[in-house]
């Protein structure tokens, strides 16, 4: 980043804290560790988002005493896990894309692990009807809105609830208050995500948020890059992916469902049913007007309630991350505009080199009315649970 966009992310972040002040309690960014044996996640509340999770491989798992990495971070004032750690414990990575600083992801435009919302992923043309009245929204993808607008839940300062750093299950709880007329959305949310982990290997993310006041469309996802290979080793097509799966909302050159269509996954390359090489057919899947080469689907999750969603695998480090959560779909997305993008530590992340997993409400419900409503009346409550279980 140069220096002049440095000090504008900085700024930001001060005018952030010090227009939240004059309502209430000083919201202050920071970062957060949490950690139970030798694993490891740490979260920000800007845009309380994943910033890293550290774990061992097949090889590393357990080798390493979690007294000894803490020890090394306190004597070498070490903050971020970096590749000293992979010299003290030879077998552990950071398995999440993102950036080193909180001032860089100021002025991401890729979404490194936040929570996205008012409304995640498209609103088409940033409208929407609801209960006769129209509603424009701050478009920020072209003609559409995209993960909240421009200043969606990624963009703002969480306040720290509750805080446990150790222990055995560590977690964090979140809180932002979203106000009436923010981006366009009707209505005041209170919104919270807690982070937890618990053994072995095991992040739960619970997300809720209540419509306080007026009637409002809620959805939120989950925008974590993930490579099980350690972030930067390199592109995900060879992992294996297996989802849940065996319909997929069509969508359009916009990547929105303009049609309403819902078809199956059987004889297309969208087909994940049983374990297949991400790369396997990545280049028949063509999005955004066939300009792209990728994944960025909508796949319907099959069954009801918390279910299995998605499970992968990295050979080379036998790492394995399942994924269950009870949202009816789920948005698989395979890092198509990664390009000679700087990272954690110096690494590149090029096309390819990480994926995401969103599990989310159904694509623009609120201008389908053949999709489930996203809509919350005043005082019903939005849900959305997900646990990320990872093995050896």
């Amino acid at each position: 980043m140069a220096r002049a966009e440095l000090f504008v992310a900085l700024l930001c972040l001060c005018l952030a804290g010090l227009a939240t002040g004059a309502a209430g309690a000083r919201k202050m960014v920071g970062v957060y560790e949490l950690r139970t044996g030798d694993f490891s996640v740490k979260i920000t509340n800007f845009g309380a988002r994943v910033m890293s999770v550290v774990l061992p491989d097949s090889k590393g798992a357990g080798l390493v005493d979690s007294f000894l990495i803490t020890a090394f971070q306190r004597a070498t004032k070490m903050v971020q896990y970096d590749s000293r750690l992979a010299v003290l414990a030879g077998n552990f990575a950071d398995v999440v894309l993102g950036k080193d600083t909180i001032a860089e992801y100021v002025n991401d435009t890729l979404y490194f692990g936040p929570v996205t919302g008012r409304v995640a992923q498209r609103v088409s043309r940033g409208r929407f009807v609801l209960d006769g009245k129209a509603y424009h929204l701050y478009k920020n993808d072209g003609n559409n809105t995209i993960h909240g607008g421009g200043r969606g839940f990624s963009k703002s300062i969480w306040t720290v609830k509750e805080y446990v750093g150790n222990g055995e299950s560590p977690y964090i709880t979140l809180y932002y208050h979203s106000f009436d007329g923010e981006q366009g959305f009707p209505g005041a949310v209170d919104a919270y995500v807690t982070y937890q982990l618990s053994s072995p290997y095991t992040l739960g993310v619970h997300m809720n948020a209540t419509a306080l006041d007026k009637a409002t469309p809620v959805s939120f996802l989950l925008h974590s890059y993930w490579n099980l290979g350690g972030h930067g080793s390199g592109d995900v097509l060879g992992h294996t992916l297996q989802l849940f799966a065996s319909r997929h909302t069509v969508l359009d050159d916009e990547l929105l469902p303009s049609s309403g269509r819902v078809e199956p996954v059987a004889g297309t390359p969208l087909d994940f049913r049983t374990p297949t090489p991400i790369g396997e057919r990545i280049h028949k899947v063509k999005v955004m007007g066939g300009r792209v080469v990728g994944y960025d689907a909508n796949y319907i999750i099959d069954g009801e309630g918390m279910r299995p969603v998605a499970i992968a695998r990295d050979g080379a480090s036998g790492r394995k991350l399942e994924l269950w959560a009870h949202q009816p779909t789920m948005q698989l997305y395979t890092g198509n505009f990664l390009e000679h993008v700087v990272g954690k530590d110096g690494k590149m992340y090029n096309q390819y080199g990480g994926f995401c997993l969103e599990t989310m409400w159904y694509v623009d419900a609120v201008n389908h009315p053949e999709f489930p409503s996203q809509t919350l009346r005043p005082g019903q409550v939005y849900k959305h649970d997900m646990v990320f279980k990872f093995s050896f």
